[in-house]
């Protein structure tokens, strides 16, 4: 019985070391491993997409490269007479010929009272170069030794700067005094003073002019006011 029972033990263990030497040839034996391990996240090759500013504004990209104003969609660079030109000296055109500023030196100026509307005064600016001048904003106005400046009416103010192609004419209207008698200070001029501004506000656009007045001279109050210019007649008189 003895003997049987180491027979069984001895075919068991070579059994169990045969399956293992089965096993390692197989590559299956079984390994340790160790702890656990989270997996790891490969991040992603592909780049956020480039944000653009919003139409007409500046500012940076995602990237964080700046963005000019001027290379923004929509943006548009300044049409202002002072971006156009030097104060009070020769620019070139769109078309690329010389334009001038219009002046007492290259124009005719006369100024003469109208019937409608009442108390109300016409300058007529001809052109009278071999150059397009322009007129920017509206006439300086001086009667006789006035110490003071009249003011022009913002609602008469055009979309465009009055350009004069040689031989055409632009116009400024005048109010002289208050039909309801409000004015003050009112008097008779003898002489009147046209001055031409450049193409920054109150700066000089070059030579006055003095246009010849009625025989009886002018009347003007405190309410003195004029246009900017015009490229019509009409709409320097209707306002």
């Amino acid at each position: 019985m003895r003997t049987r029972h180491i027979r069984l033990l001895a075919a068991t263990g070579t059994a169990v070391a045969a399956l293992a030497l089965t096993a390692c040839a197989n590559g299956t034996g079984t390994k340790d491993e160790g702890a656990s391990r989270p997996a790891t996240t490969t991040a992603s090759s592909e780049q956020a997409p480039t944000k653009r500013p919003q139409a007409g504004t500046g500012g940076r990209t995602a990237n964080g490269t700046p963005v000019a104003l001027t290379d923004a969609p929509g943006a548009r660079p300044s049409s202002s007479p002072a971006a156009r030109g030097t104060q009070g000296g020769t620019r070139t055109g769109t078309s690329g010929s010389s334009v001038v500023l219009c002046n007492g030196a290259n124009t005719t100026v006369t100024a003469q009272p109208v019937a409608r509307p009442l108390n109300h005064m016409l300058i007529t600016v001809k052109n009278t170069g071999g150059k397009t001048c322009e007129l920017p904003y509206y006439p300086v106005l001086r009667f006789d030794q006035m110490q003071w400046v009249p003011q022009a009416d913002r609602d008469t103010q055009p979309q465009a700067v009055v350009s004069l192609a040689p031989g055409e004419s632009g116009y400024a209207g005048v109010l002289l005094s208050a039909a309801d008698g409000s004015g003050t200070g009112g008097m008779t001029a003898r002489k009147l003073t046209v001055g031409f501004q450049g193409l920054t506000p109150n700066s000089s656009g070059g030579p006055s002019a003095t246009p010849s007045l009625p025989a009886k001279g002018m009347y003007y109050d405190s309410s003195l006011k004029v246009t900017y210019w015009q490229q019509r007649m009409d709409d320097a008189l209707t306002w």
